[in-house]
């Protein structure tokens, strides 16, 4: 990850700059964006991951996207920054300003905060991003002095710099969109939070429930990997919450909820296994 001072100068020099156009922006009326973040658990001093995704993305496709994850640092310490399958439209072979400023890029604002950069000079939308899936995947670590059973939040947010440089107007919106004739067309985006729940050591049943319960119906069964499968399938839709959540990692928890789960419970009902957590 980089720091803001060494990204900032760059971005502002990017043909594309949803947020600082010399024309006032057009809204893309009944299209919005959707910006999650997964939720996963550890152990104090333990590693974690969670997924940035994207959905709805609108056919035309995003040229430029720029956010920040605000987060608890005196509980969780970020290490690494990966991004996604969703960012390799190519753009970094075709774009020449990618040798100047990554197509996808990340940086530190302060403590606590992160920024999210995709953007790419080029017109062509098919270099753009569309579809959904993963943005990105962010790493850390838990505090040694982290008290079980709390959650740290990680929450989408506009990224902390002025609207134009030296006014000392604050940026209060996500930048996503695109460049057309010259006026930026802007996206609505709409987010879920996610975050990261503290966890006892050793232990198989979470604080108020069952490991492996993912339909909260105080039993594990061939239904709870359903409800999984929804869940990364349509995570929108579908998506498990809280505890739900919690007891669905029941595949090397702390690695987030994935369709290893939903096997490791069909292993379970079909006593290849005979207890859960399955580790790798």
């Amino acid at each position: 990850m980089k720091t803001k001072k060494i990204v900032v100068g760059a971005m502002a020099a990017a043909m594309l700059s949803l947020s600082v156009c010399s024309v006032a922006p057009v809204v893309a009326a009944g299209e919005t964006v959707q910006i999650s973040v997964s939720q996963a658990e550890a152990n104090p001093g333990e590693q974690f991951t969670v997924e940035v995704s994207l959905a709805d993305i609108p056919a035309t496709g995003i040229q430029g996207l720029n956010f920040s994850l605000e987060f608890d640092a005196s509980i969780l310490s970020i290490t690494s920054v990966t991004p996604g399958k969703l960012t390799e439209t190519g753009a970094s072979g075709a774009d020449s300003t990618a040798s100047m400023l990554p197509n996808f890029n990340s940086y530190t604002e302060n403590e606590g905060l992160i920024s999210l950069m995709w953007s790419t000079s080029l017109d062509d939308s098919t270099y753009w991003l569309k579809g959904e899936g993963v943005f990105c995947t962010v790493s850390g670590t838990v505090s040694e002095s982290a008290a079980p059973g709390t959650t740290a939040d990680i929450k989408v947010v506009a990224t902390d710099r002025e609207v134009v440089p030296k006014t000392g107007d604050a940026n209060t919106e996500i930048d996503c969109g695109y460049m057309q004739n010259g006026v930026a067309v802007k996206y609505s985006v709409d987010v879920k939070n996610g975050g990261v729940t503290i966890k006892d050591s050793g232990s198989s049943v979470t604080p108020t429930g069952l490991l492996g319960d993912a339909n909260l119906d105080g039993k594990v069964t061939v239904a709870d990997a359903v409800a999984i499968l929804q869940h990364v399938a349509l995570v929108d839709k579908y998506g498990l919450e809280g505890q739900a959540l919690i007891n669905g990692d029941c595949y090397n928890p702390g690695d987030g909820v994935t369709a290893k789960d939903a096997l490791a419970i069909q292993k379970l009902d079909a006593k290849v296994i005979t207890e859960l957590p399955e580790m790798p």
